[in-house]
């Protein structure tokens, strides 16, 4: 059993750590209620492994691994929906949910992504709206015998682009039908893993035939207040090692040519580049941003978020430019060597404390000695803030949401494997 926190002490630090911010200008009680309105949302995929419910077909790749076998994966909606509804208890603030796809529910009868409709996914609607869900929308271009040959929508064979395009404008009606019902947009993020293992020899031919069908699939205006495209970049994946038709050149022009939303995820960048940078470039000519956080290790693969540094700067520049309203925060996060409600709770409570911890940063006053020149000053403030205490803030937080604070939500986890996950075969 790990220990837990009393309201006594949880409001006695919260008391302490409320006037050491003060003394720089920072409104402890304003932070909070920033942080409540700004959701996350929270991907389906983390919970069985990106496999979907279209049945067992064997197919897998085009950049998607979930590497590990830890027992009790969801192997439904309604496993599925009772995992992410154990998880949610212990992750404070609003959330949206992420939806693929190839999470349809089809009642046994097989349903290609072609064909794919509104009420297929009638239930994860109602679900929804019982937990007052925003739901986000993918098309799944990936595990499928039309994309094994590692082309999709820049496929040269008409009939396999024309089978992809028809998926993409199916998924667009249905994330606008998600959006209405629930009240909320949904936005439908379009990534495909096309590209090539070895160097190819045509990569504008490829290039040039995307951007055609991607004109085709967005040709019908649908309601923005319902549902809005966006698409995402990606620097290389399995079996695309050498060129991705999507890459982040690509869809920047494309996001800003045919107003779309672009999708920058952590993971889908060289190592060496900075996506916080990224951030304040780009929102002086992009209306909106979606944000995929995630983690990459050595290479995109999609670790769970922690509270690190590449972390903690990414929701720092998004505090800095005011830009919350701008940027759609969602997690982009697979381990199937671990409990996965574990995953879902330690990625998603790590990125609402990224968010507090920029929200408590005195900015103003880091701005104000350097526009006075007093870089030094800058430094040093920026360091003492680092160690500002945070912690009982975010446990003062926790605590007002109705979540349990600290490390003890790790035993109620333990608690639902021993339950409900050690069943499952």
């Amino acid at each position: 059993m790990y220990p837990a926190l009393s309201e006594e002490q949880i409001n006695d630090e919260y008391v302490k750590a409320k006037e050491m911010y003060s003394a720089f200008g920072v409104d402890t009680c304003q932070a909070i209620e920033k942080l409540k309105d700004i959701p996350v949302s929270i991907h389906c995929w983390q919970g069985d492994d990106c496999a979907g419910f279209e049945g067992e077909s064997g197919i897998t790749g085009g950049g998607i691994l979930a590497t590990g076998n830890y027992p009790g994966r969801a192997r439904n909606g309604d496993e599925l929906r009772r995992d992410f509804e154990t998880a949610i208890t212990m992750i404070p603030g609003k959330k949206r949910f992420n939806l693929h796809a190839m999470y349809l529910e089809t009642g046994g009868k097989t349903v290609d992504r072609d064909e794919i409709e509104p009420g297929h996914f009638s239930r994860w609607i109602d679900w929804a709206k019982e937990l007052n869900l925003g739901l986000d929308f993918n098309p799944t271009y990936f595990s499928h015998p039309k994309a094994v040959s590692g082309f999709t929508l820049s496929s040269k064979d008409k009939a396999i682009r024309d089978f992809w395009i028809r998926h993409t404008i199916r998924c667009r009606e249905i994330a606008c039908v998600m959006g209405k019902e629930l009240g909320t947009t949904c936005i439908n993020n379009l990534w495909l893993p096309d590209g090539s293992k070895d160097y190819p020899a045509d990569r504008y031919g490829h290039r040039m035939i995307l951007q055609e069908a991607l004109d085709r699939a967005f040709e019908k205006k649908l309601d923005p207040d319902c549902t809005l495209d966006a698409v995402e970049s990606k620097l290389f994946g399995l079996a695309s090692e050498a060129y991705v038709v999507g890459s982040h050149e690509f869809y920047l022009g494309y996001a800003l040519t045919r107003s779309v939303i672009l999708t920058m995820d952590a993971g889908h960048y060289h190592p060496t580049e900075d996506l916080s940078d990224k951030l304040s470039a780009l929102l002086p000519f992009c209306n909106r941003l979606l944000l995929h956080v995630s983690r990459p290790m050595r290479w995109d693969s999609d670790h769970v978020v922690l509270f690190d540094d590449a972390t903690r700067a990414i929701a720092r520049e998004i505090k800095r430019a005011d830009a919350f309203h701008y940027i759609s925060i969602a997690l982009d996060f697979f381990d199937a060597s671990i409990n996965r409600l574990t995953a879902w709770v330690t990625g998603t409570r790590a990125t609402q404390k990224a968010l507090l911890f920029s929200l408590l940063e005195p900015t103003d006053l880091l701005v104000a000695e350097e526009d006075k020149g007093n870089t030094g000053n800058r430094l040093a403030l920026m360091e003492e803030f680092k160690t500002l205490p945070f912690v009982p803030v975010w446990n003062y937080y926790c605590m007002k949401e109705g979540v349990v604070p600290g490390a003890s939500w790790i035993d109620a986890v333990g608690e639902y494997e021993e339950k409900v996950l050690k069943s499952r075969s």
